[in-house]
């Protein structure tokens, strides 16, 4: 899964990057502890052109009645997308792109202590992850929401985790943005073993409070 992450990227090299139209509003960069119900910066495509804007992580139905009315999903399972009520329609007609410098996970020892680790790209390259969103609306209130798709783990991630977000190579973000036609769904996988690498991080990434680059400074294991 993806339960927490960092994004450093300046504003100005997402927009090349992506080749986006940035919004006026976008969150604050650096941020080293982005937790879920915070804004992301996510990358859609319209009406012949991307658009770099906020978004809430944590996708919202739109049988929902408030906010916190039923489960915070900010993760969507690859494997169960399209049969999933909440994200069937979204994964056929609303996919963006969630760009990040890393993502945290945690390992458990033998009493339980959670220990956290800080998973990038091997080249150093931001991460983009694939994405599926939703405006909800309700009594006045508007919140344009997204998850993170995610997968099984391959054999590398899977050293300390079962899951790992859908990293989408360079390539590949037109067909998931809808600009190359049809088959988003064949980038839903796993990427290949070389494509991360992790170390582990200090325990005071574990608060949800905790900011500052230290955070993803290597700690030894």
């Amino acid at each position: 899964m993806c339960g927490r992450m960092a994004i450093t990227l300046p504003h100005e090299a997402m927009v090349q990057l992506f080749d986006a139209v940035p919004a006026n509003d976008l969150p604050d960069v650096p941020n080293y502890n982005v937790c879920p119900t915070d804004t992301v910066h996510t990358v859609v495509s319209a009406e012949g052109s991307r658009r770099l804007g906020p978004m809430r992580w944590g996708f919202l139905p739109h049988w929902y009645k408030t906010p916190s009315d039923g489960p915070l999903l900010i993760n969507a399972r690859a494997e169960t997308i399209v049969e999933k009520p909440a994200f069937r329609t979204a994964a056929k007609e609303r996919r963006c792109i969630i760009p990040a410098s890393g993502f945290y996970e945690w390992t458990k020892d033998a009493e339980g202590t959670r220990f956290p680790w800080y998973i990038t790209r091997a080249d150093g390259d931001p991460m983009a992850f694939a994405g599926v969103w939703q405006i909800w609306e309700r009594g006045g209130e508007r919140l344009v929401t997204c998850a993170v798709v995610t997968t099984g783990a391959n054999a590398t991630m899977s050293r300390i985790h079962t899951r790992m977000p859908v990293v989408l190579e360079r390539a590949d973000w037109p067909l998931w943005l809808g600009e190359a036609g049809h088959g988003a769904a064949t980038l839903m996988h796993a990427p290949p073993e070389d494509t991360l690498r992790f170390h582990r991080v200090d325990r005071a990434v574990n608060s949800n409070r905790a900011s500052g680059p230290e955070l993803i400074e290597p700690v030894e294991a």
